[in-house]
């Protein structure tokens, strides 16, 4: 021990540390009682060799657009409230410490400082906690042994998980270079539209007719309802939650990468607006998006009709059944009626209850007969009074004219002939728009 003192100090003022004593910077305590009780030392304390984790050798990769490119698998060792806030595309969620222990460590280090941080966190994660952790982290590099690991920065906690798999296997994954702050900062820089090469193209129409069936036909598409979990209306959300905003931005930028690899000369979209369900589109790639041709997609009213119910209805009670079992057509139902409640304010009561009223018919003589077929009524109110005509204004908001209008059929061949999927921009042009790393 260096520096070996016996403290015998007053408390701070109240008005300041509220009667706590505090030790200067870079001195720690050892043993147990008061402050005034314990032995203080200064500098590095004789500890664990593997607390000396500043020690490794640099390991980490910072190819971040590799990544995104071979979707590499990530271990996410930060706590499960980090997590849940975002991540990144194929990462699992392996913690060093779960939500109490960093929320000590955290309060340790404000009070006492980084070194007793350390040794907080090392005496929480340790014995039977630290051998189960390391035994998850060895398991999943079993099944996917090019995985690469990160906490928030880079920096302890990922060096720590590296030297404790490598102690127990003789090798460690590397950690992303700068953690998860620096991988999210360059993927934010990958949303901005002078990092995008490709010139949009924008389907529009009215729902139902068929725009998603149309855009999955491209290789040169980007379907943001199918990132952000929604399909984009007030009926649109799925059986599992939209991803975080901060996720659905990530994934966002994994897509308009690899569309950007890939030299496409043309970026097909759905007209979506500034956002998909809850979820927001950065405001200057709307922009950007929206300077792009408008395709409008016209289909009859019934054939539209028809579309709805299958998404609606059939897909949708499907889903709700496999998911929460003989209970899912109940919930469904219940789904239905909250989405109709949001109407409310933009159709009125009258009209709000009516369709409301429609639809517990339908739903009765589905349950008496099994005939789904009456919902069809619901939906062709819900069409004609709430969707058509908040398009139509949104479209003439915009006051964009559309470069060609035609049926299903008439649009896709539009696409492949005009906007095709098998066009590239140079290489050139790529490298001229490239963001450097340095700049996020």
């Amino acid at each position: 021990m260096h520096g070996e003192i016996a403290v015998n100090a007053a408390p701070c003022g109240p008005d300041r540390y509220h009667g706590v004593w505090r030790p200067p910077p870079g001195w720690f305590a050892i043993g147990h009682g008061s402050p005034l009780a314990r032995r203080w030392h200064r500098k590095t304390p004789a500890v664990d060799p593997e607390m000396k984790v500043m020690a490794l050798e640099p390991q980490v990769y910072g190819d971040f657009e590799t990544i995104v490119l071979q979707e590499r698998p990530l271990i996410d060792v930060r706590a499960p409230v980090e997590f849940e806030k975002g991540a990144f595309r194929n990462a699992c969620n392996l913690p060093l410490m779960g939500d109490e222990e960093r929320h000590r460590v955290g309060k340790c280090y404000k009070e006492y400082g980084r070194v007793a941080a350390i040794a907080l966190g090392h005496r929480l994660v340790s014995g039977e906690q630290r051998r189960e952790r390391v035994q998850a982290w060895l398991c999943h590099l079993k099944h996917h042994p090019d995985s690469l690991l990160y906490c928030f920065r880079g920096g302890l906690r990922s060096q720590l998980v590296q030297q404790w798999v490598r102690d127990a296997q003789g090798r460690a994954p590397l950690r992303l270079q700068g953690g998860y702050k620096a991988f999210r900062n360059y993927l934010l820089g990958r949303l901005a539209p002078e990092a995008q090469v490709s010139l949009p193209v924008i389907l529009g129409g009215f729902t139902g007719a068929g725009k998603t069936k149309i855009l999955r036909q491209f290789q040169h598409s980007v379907d943001l309802e199918q990132i952000a979990n929604h399909r984009g209306s007030a009926f649109g959300q799925q059986v599992s939650p939209q991803p975080t905003q901060i996720q659905f931005e990530n994934d966002l930028a994994y897509a308009l990468i690899q569309h950007r690899h890939r030299r496409y000369r043309f970026l097909l979209l759905e007209d979506e607006g500034n956002h998909v369900g809850k979820r927001f589109i950065p405001r200057p790639l709307v922009t950007y998006f929206q300077g792009g041709a408008f395709v409008f997609v016209e289909a009859p009213l019934q054939e539209r009709i028809d579309n709805t119910f299958n998404e609606y209805v059939l897909e949708s009670q499907a889903a709700y059944r496999e998911a929460f079992g003989e209970q899912g057509l109940g919930v469904w139902a219940d789904y239905v009626r909250r989405a109709m409640g949001k109407l409310r304010k933009r159709l009125g009561n009258q009209r709000c209850s009516h369709m409301l009223a429609i639809f517990e018919s339908a739903f009765a003589a589905q349950r008496q007969s099994a005939d789904k077929s009456s919902h069809r009524h619901w939906i062709e109110k819900l069409l004609v009074e709430y969707y058509d005509p908040m398009y139509q204004y949104q479209v003439r908001k915009k006051r964009q004219e559309a470069v060609f209008r035609g049926s299903p059929a008439e649009v896709l061949e539009f696409l492949q002939y005009h906007y095709p999927d098998t066009e590239r921009v140079s290489l050139d042009a790529v490298n001229q728009t490239t963001p450097s790393v340095e700049s996020q």
